[in-house]
């Protein structure tokens, strides 16, 4: 059975009896809605005979005919007419209530992803975003305990960041809502839910994307604590969180299940991070100096992305989430080069890694040479990003090759790591910008293999110049 079952049939005798009963131009039925409504209503609300104790929390199951009902109209919210009409009916107010008074997890779910579809239409999103009760109500399902709720929460958090005209209020509201940084960081440290890791880590990226104060914020925030009183549905307590361990839990989590996206998702937000000193402190200054940052991404890099026996065209489809890692490896280099797991033992794959990159942008380059007018013209914006990865690469070779040792380049050369094509083409890329760094390993290579240095001078003039 589908989660969302279809919308009503366009053709039963109510909707054909009333012209006027149709919901803008499509052929679903105002009256069936505003049943259904009422209904929610109903299940809400307090029955005669309560006590005010009782009504305090409204505890409800969905039977199966309100559940398929409220879920078509689910839906149906997917459609414009239809979501405006639900706003002028004060649908809103109604998922208020349900928020706010109802223990039924599939009743909360669904509301909050009819209040997400009605999100898509502008208006309704800007309407959404100003009402203050119903953002903090919002917020709140952050600290919910179902997964499905966290998760079309999420989506319905997303929606209205990425609406400009609203997003700003919805930065200000979460900055000042302690809660939302324990609850997201709780959600990717614990959460087995590939699905709400990934859209959750979506969220941050877009905080972190659209203010840096924020980001600040959250980076320096060794534990905030939920303002005023807790949901019932929140954690009861929850450990200090930092944000750079709880980034790794998810990446490590969406890794496993070797989806793409996410992990494009997370190597982002920690490349955002870098982009800010406190955000790199933050990755090398963890309890283990950022020795666990460095194994995922380079065993990511090195061993899950670009392979050797895959096709030169990978690296466009790679090309975010392979700059994204590279720029939080570079970032971490350019730190703490003097780490230990940054010198030593694992320099060659990373850099032969880098070298496979650069070897498979030039693949792509030929092809894009040899390609028409128009297919060049599609492909600039492909290319702005290709020459992001490749500088971004550059700049890790040099500054990788530069710290190899005689013995470390003996090694590379005996498991055929260091050759003549690697040398060419790591020469061909690095020169003349890092020429030092160039110059450096040459020196170094000549002393290990005299017959291989002379070949790439004969090739690479301007180093027999500087010799």
């Amino acid at each position: 059975m589908d989660r969302n079952p279809s919308p009503p049939s366009s053709d039963t005798e109510e909707e054909a009896a009333v012209a006027d009963d149709s919901i803008g131009n499509t052929v679903y039925s105002k009256h069936w809605l505003f049943s259904v409504l009422t209904k929610l209503i109903e299940v809400i609300s307090p029955k005669k005979g309560d006590s005010e104790l009782n009504n305090v929390d409204v505890q409800v199951e969905l039977d199966e005919d309100m559940e398929n009902d409220i879920c078509k109209v689910w839906d149906m919210s997917m459609d414009k007419d239809v979501a405006l009409f639900l706003q002028e009916f004060k649908a809103p107010d109604i998922f208020m209530g349900v928020f706010a008074k109802s223990k039924c997890h599939r009743l909360t779910e669904i509301c909050v992803g009819i209040l997400g579809n009605m999100a898509c239409c502008q208006n309704i999103c800007v309407s959404i975003s100003k009402d203050e009760n119903l953002g903090q109500l919002v917020l709140q399902r952050l600290c919910d305990s179902d997964p499905p709720t966290l998760l079309e929460t999420s989506r319905l958090l997303l929606t209205c960041l990425c609406h400009p005209e609203v997003a700003s209020i919805w930065v200000e509201r979460i900055r000042g809502s302690p809660s939302v940084y324990d609850c997201v960081c709780f959600i990717m440290s614990s959460s087995t839910n590939v699905e709400l890791l990934v859209k959750v880590g979506e969220v941050v990226d877009k905080l972190f994307d659209l203010d840096e104060e924020l980001m600040l914020n959250w980076i320096k925030s060794g534990s905030h604590k939920a303002a005023g009183q807790p949901t019932d549905d929140s954690p009861e307590e929850l450990p200090d969180f930092e944000i750079v361990p709880c980034l790794l839990e998810a990446a490590k989590q969406v890794c496993s299940d070797n989806n793409i996206e996410g992990l494009d998702v997370y190597m982002h937000i920690l490349q955002l991070l870098t982009t800010v000193d406190e955000g790199i402190q933050a990755i090398v200054q963890t309890t283990d100096g950022g020795k666990e940052t460095w194994n995922l991404l380079h065993n990511v890099f090195c061993n899950e992305l670009c392979q050797p026996d895959d096709p030169p065209i990978i690296v466009q489809e790679q090309k975010t989430v392979l700059a994204s890692i590279l720029s939080v490896l570079s970032a971490i280099v350019a730190s703490q080069m003097k780490k230990e797991y940054v010198r030593i033992g694992k320099n060659m794959p990373l850099i032969v890694s880098l070298i496979r990159v650069l070897q498979n942008l030039e693949e792509c380059g030929k092809r894009s040479a040899d390609g028409s007018k128009e297919e060049k013209l599609e492909e600039s914006e492909e290319d702005f990003h290709l020459k992001i990865l490749k500088d971004i690469c550059c700049e890790l070779l040099s500054n990788m090759i530069q710290e190899l040792s005689k013995e470390n380049i003996l090694e590379g050369l005996k498991q055929g790591h260091i050759n003549e094509q690697k040398c060419s083409c790591a020469f061909q890329h690095l020169l003349p910008f890092y020429f030092t760094s160039v110059e450096s390993f040459f020196e170094v290579l000549r002393e290990a293999d005299q017959t291989l240095a002379d070949t790439l001078e004969k090739r690479f003039p301007s180093l027999k110049l500087q010799t």
